[in-house]
């Protein structure tokens, strides 16, 4: 630094090729290494998708090896993560913290310890569609796992039918719309509500609210379709849109629950409205046909 500093205005570096560069960067003999093999466009094994190389990442050159066997790296056929966030009872959101806005194709995911991802933002509404797709997929897939286990412990009339995480409408005192995350289920005779999922039996009496599924009535509220074509594309109703929502989400319901006291819940997807719409449905049939 010292004599480029005091080289003048104008400096002429000579560049050596150093042959020792493909042991010096645990690569295999033979990588390109000179300028004409870079320029016939020839990529380096260090950049192989999916391959991983062992060895340490310290700047010192090792000893020259005794064969070449012993030069050879090892390959690793498997991926390195930065941060691992279990699916089961994971979350998704979609929306902008503490307003009715979708972010712009992103999107974030919540373990049940709380581990987030962060926002993942991807180029296109495509990318994101597909990614939010395969994600609820395998979290629905994961939350039917669960209930099957909780459902051997239980009578074949308390059965878990379904239940997931939802949004819930809190009204302020400033009668600003807030919106809590909240995990619903649908057991046996009664209709619950957890600030957490339960994930053992006791949980089951930890509930904030437990309501007789012969004493509620479910609700869709009609839908509001954003500009994105992947929203508009997820899933058709076959209910008649418009724009009379009470605020801005889509995926909108409600379970009134007596005395006109209501809850207002908003989902991620379309899907699990109808998903929800169809488990309520038989829950409160099947509960009225059991009590006659």
């Amino acid at each position: 630094v010292h004599l480029l500093r005091n080289a003048g205005d104008e400096v002429t570096i000579t560049v050596e090729y150093l042959r020792e560069a493909p042991s010096f960067l645990k690569l295999p003999l033979g990588s390109p290494g000179s300028s004409s093999d870079h320029s016939s466009g020839t990529s380096s094994p260090l950049f192989d998708s999916g391959l991983h190389l062992n060895g340490n990442s310290n700047n010192t050159a090792p000893s020259s090896p005794s064969s070449p066997i012993a030069n050879e790296p090892k390959y690793e056929k498997r991926w390195l993560d930065t941060l691992s966030v279990p699916l089961s009872m994971a979350r998704i959101s979609r929306y902008k913290t503490g307003t009715d806005k979708l972010r712009s194709n992103a999107f974030e995911v919540l373990a049940l310890d709380g581990v987030s991802t962060g926002i993942l933002q991807f180029y296109t509404a495509q990318e994101s569609a597909d990614w939010l797709r395969a994600l609820s997929t395998n979290i629905s897939d994961l939350t039917l796992q669960n209930m099957k286990m909780a459902n051997k412990c239980c009578s074949p009339s308390d059965q878990v039918l379904h239940m997931g995480w939802v949004n819930e409408r809190l009204e302020g005192t400033d009668s600003s719309q807030l919106y809590k995350f909240k995990f619903l289920a649908l057991k046996g005779s009664s209709f619950y509500i957890f600030s957490t999922p339960p994930v053992s039996t006791l949980d089951w009496v930890r509930a904030e609210k437990i309501y007789n599924l012969c004493e509620v009535l479910f609700k869709i509220h009609k839908l509001w379709l954003a500009d994105d074509c992947w929203l508009q594309a997820n899933l058709y109703l076959g209910i008649q849109q418009d724009f009379d929502l009470e605020d801005q989400r889509p995926y909108c319901f409600s379970v009134m629950v007596g005395h006109g006291k209501s809850h207002y819940f908003n989902v991620e997807l379309g899907s699990e409205l109808a998903v929800w719409e169809k488990s309520f449905q038989k829950a409160i049939f099947l509960e009225v046909q059991r009590t006659g």
